[in-house]
């Protein structure tokens, strides 16, 4: 038995409510259960000096949590002196957006993506790229709407879940308490059908090959189920 009482592929309530920053070019809450994330994004006309005069585009992510997303209060991030988790954490953000786009179409911008953690409860980085993407779109929807894009540059949406065993049993989504009990836990990140990034550790028992199959169906469930959600909230 989960702790929540949910079945083993049963997510946690997911709602995702745009529009949520009146000055950001594209903007969502997403909540995923208790873990409630603000997503903004930004677009810059100019790219990293690298991709200049490359007709190339960029996205990239930054990722924060504020001080009393959790339990007890955690010390505010300043940018020079983020955490190897924040920093590892914003990157697969980054990775992971840039997957599901067409970097010609895009043409040469930048659109930053900020998640920021409002609430804690297991599954801030899976919130955050779920989120993110709905920011995303709907910036991108500006620049089409504008004319300043001809064709949509985002190919699918990309989607991001938590599964892991628990008790002994492959389970989608889990939560706080599950998570820091789980014998195996991973992210994976999914658009149009497809494996981004997947991240797997033991926590405190090896897992099957048998039992790694079982966690990418459950995956791939629900983000089937996230990336519905994410199109129809960037079609209101």
């Amino acid at each position: 038995m989960r702790p929540s009482g949910r079945d083993t592929n049963q997510m946690r309530d997911v709602s995702i409510e745009i529009g949520v920053n009146r000055h950001a070019e594209g903007s969502c809450l997403i909540r995923m259960g208790d873990t409630h994330v603000i997503c903004t994004a930004t677009i810059d006309e100019r790219v990293p000096p690298f991709l200049k005069n490359s007709g190339l585009g960029w996205v990239t992510a930054e990722y924060g949590m504020l001080p009393r997303a959790t339990h007890s209060r955690m010390r505010r991030e300043a940018k020079a002196a983020q955490s190897g988790r924040t920093q590892e954490i914003q990157r697969l953000i980054g990775r992971s957006l840039r997957a599901g786009v067409d970097r010609s179409a895009l043409g040469e911008r930048q659109i930053t993506v900020d998640c920021d953690v409002i609430q804690a409860d297991g599954g801030t980085r899976c919130a955050s790229i779920t989120g993110g993407w709905v920011a995303l779109k709907l910036a991108v929807n500006q620049l089409m709407s504008a004319g300043l894009v001809t064709s949509d540059p985002l190919v699918s949406p990309v989607s991001a879940i938590s599964c892991g065993i628990y008790a002994g049993q492959p389970v989608l989504d889990l939560d706080y308490p599950e998570d820091s009990e789980a014998g195996v836990d991973g992210n994976f990140v999914i658009t149009g059908g497809k494996l981004v990034e997947v991240q797997m550790s033991a926590e405190g028992s090896t897992f099957t090959r048998s039992e790694l199959d079982a966690l990418v169906d459950l995956a791939t469930e629900g983000c089937d189920t996230l990336a519905a959600m994410q199109m129809a909230a960037c079609s209101t």
